[in-house]
């Protein structure tokens, strides 16, 4: 017996009007997806009144009370009907849905918001009488006056109890909670000269969970107290600034050092004019802009701001409005990328603070061996090279002669200098070596940790690479072009980037249909599978739009030519050679990390080391 489809019925349907409170319930299920979300459209609408300081109060997650004053130019008491009603905004004209200068324009957030809770506004403007309006699932009570200051209070509470199904796919109070803080502070970042407070009456007693005073003064001095204030102190001592202009586009904001990295991408944020995105080409471009600084398994932190015309970017591509659209994503990709890598290198060998103070702490003797991996065992990882592979490596390290295409040792590159005479560089004069590996140096300041086979493999790694730019990338022609099938719709979207892959050596032809060709690869890499590599450069042109997939590649292989043509732990160094690797470190970029991302170097402070051993 066959079983029809519970979606087909015996009768003809019947095609019925919806009607208005059935209407908004149904699209507050886009706007307003939780608490958090709400929380955005008020405090949005807030900050397009041009409000000064912004209150957020809740208590239980949002879902009992969601209450946003703010300092704004407010509405009057005929304002506060219209408001309500769908698709009426303020914001827009709606002859251009291009030209969006605001956060808000849809005019969905308040209708949504009272057709799913209980919503109160008391609006004052200055110079008139204060009013205020109240809506309950829908149901609009006339406007009535109200004392307030000049400004808006939104109160809603009760969320979700005229759809209470909705009600089960929340998580608890606290995960709310979180996810609210999380909104309020990448709104924070955004506008650094407004304050805002986060206060939640959840326990009787209010509890004040986020505060930020407006910031005044230059725009990257305001930014980075912000910055401070949110992400933390840390973060904004290990910022690099960035601000870069191309073609029209603008990259304002702070980039962390490589050595001050997160396990997950919780302090990347991301702004275009102003308004918080969370979009994967631009994940994607910053994870791009340290892909040669940091493991896979790190994650940068950063708070930049791309500034362009609005013409420029839809972000009339989803209700949340968290997505955008670049009409010309690829130069937006290659601002951020060059401005990132430009930026790290012009940091030279500098390395977080963060490495020293997890290197005092581990000197700590109340600190419990067993209390798990802690920030100094946390963070970097490499692989270690077999026994053949070690020994192998050992025939790069002697002075002389040189490997053709390595660096050599750094006795044959430059003259020590009297180890008096630099005390005063930044990385200061060796004075010993201790268990084979690690160089002590003296500054003028303290005392420099240097981990000779990291500095060494780094240094390395950037001569390679500047050998490979400077002569070009070498191909190599396959006797038998290999044909590889794929869909004529993959086929076409890799055609198209057919001259960006022959820069990287990777040379393709269509061959019929939906098969392509590949007649070259880049030497460096030996043996190529097409097929596994070609659909890798796929999955990156559908998701991101470009691929550094061959350039990863090509520099994961001069990355382990590197580490097995550097220094290794073992090998004593003279005074003559532990010198001019310090000198090379500091003239090289980069060279604050390995290729691993692990640091290369520590640096205690004289005032540390005697605080080490109760001396202050």
């Amino acid at each position: 017996m066959t079983l029809l489809s519970p979606k087909i019925g015996a009768a003809r349907p019947v095609i019925r009007q919806l009607d208005e409170a059935a209407i908004n319930r149904i699209a507050a299920g886009e706007v307003v997806e939780r608490p958090a979300s709400a929380v955005k459209e008020l405090v949005e609408n807030a900050l397009d009144a041009g409000a000064r300081r912004i209150a957020v109060d809740i208590a239980c997650g949002g879902k009992a009370l969601i209450r946003v004053t703010d300092d704004g130019c407010g509405m009057t008491a005929d304002d506060l009907p219209l408001a309500l009603s769908r698709h009426a905004t303020s914001k827009i004209d709606g002859s251009d849905l291009l030209d969006i200068r605001s956060f808000g324009f849809r005019g969905e957030a308040l209708p949504s918001l009272a057709a799913v809770g209980r919503l109160t506004i008391t609006s004052r403007v200055a110079e008139a009488e204060g009013a205020q309006i109240a809506v309950s699932a829908g149901r609009i009570e006339p406007v009535r006056p109200a004392a307030l200051g000049a400004g808006t209070v939104v109160e809603l509470r009760d969320l979700f109890f005229a759809t209470p199904a909705r009600l089960k796919f929340l998580r608890t109070d606290r995960a709310e909670t979180q996810a609210i803080a999380e909104v309020v502070r990448r709104l924070a970042l955004a506008e650094p000269e407004v304050g805002f407070t986060l206060t939640d009456h959840s326990a009787g007693e209010p509890r004040l969970l986020f505060r930020a005073e407006a910031e005044g003064g230059d725009l990257f001095d305001a930014l980075h107290r912000r910055v401070a204030r949110v992400v933390g102190a840390e973060f904004a001592e290990n910022a690099l600034r960035i601000d870069v202009a191309r073609e029209g586009l603008r990259l304002q904001g702070y980039a962390a050092l490589p050595t001050y990295s997160r396990g997950s991408g919780v302090a990347q944020f991301l702004f275009v004019n102003g308004r918080p995105v969370l979009d994967r080409m631009l994940l994607g471009a910053l994870r791009a802009g340290y892909m040669d600084v940091l493991s896979r398994d790190r994650y940068p932190a950063a708070v930049l701001n791309l500034i362009c015309d609005p013409q420029r970017v839809d972000v009339n591509v989803h209700p949340a409005k968290a997505e955008v659209r670049f009409r010309e994503a690829g130069e937006v990709r290659g601002l951020i990328v060059t401005a990132l890598r430009q930026a790290l290198a012009g940091a030279g060998h500098r390395a977080s603070t963060t490495v020293a103070g997890e290197t005092l702490e581990a000197f700590r003797p109340e600190r419990p061996a067993a209390a798990g991996p802690g920030p100094a065992s946390r963070i970097y990882q490499m692989d270690r090279p077999s026994v053949a592979a070690v020994a192998r490596s050992f025939a790069f390290q002697a002075p002389e002669p040189a490997m053709p295409g390595l660096a050599e040792a750094p006795a044959a590159r430059v003259e020590a200098p009297a180890a008096e005479e630099a005390h005063d560089r930044p990385l200061g004069a060796a004075r010993a070596q201790i268990h084979g590996n690690w160089i002590l140096a003296q500054t003028e300041s303290g005392l420099v940790i240097v981990d000779q086979h990291a500095a060494h493999e780094r240094l390395v790694y950037e001569k390679l690479k500047r050998q490979r730019d400077e002569t070009g990338i070498a191909r190599q022609a396959l006797l038998i072009p290999e044909i590889v099938e794929l869909s004529p719709t993959d086929a076409a979207r890799l055609l198209e980037a057919a001259d960006e892959l022959a820069s990287a050596g990777l040379v393709i032809e269509p061959f019929g249909g939906g098969a392509v060709a590949v007649r070259e690869v880049p030497a460096i890499l030996g043996k190529v599978e097409a097929a596994p590599l070609l659909r890798d450069i796929l999955d990156d042109l559908a998701d991101l739009g470009s691929s550094d997939r061959l350039q990863a590649r090509m520099d994961a292989v001069l990355s382990r030519m590197a580490c097995h043509g550097s220094v290794r732990s073992g090998r004593a160094l003279r005074a003559e050679e532990m010198n001019p690797l310090l000198r090379e470190m500091e003239a090289t970029p980069l060279s604050g990390q390995c290729n691993h991302g692990r640091p290369t170097y520590v640096e205690l402070k004289l005032a540390d080391i005697e605080r080490l051993f109760g001396r202050r």
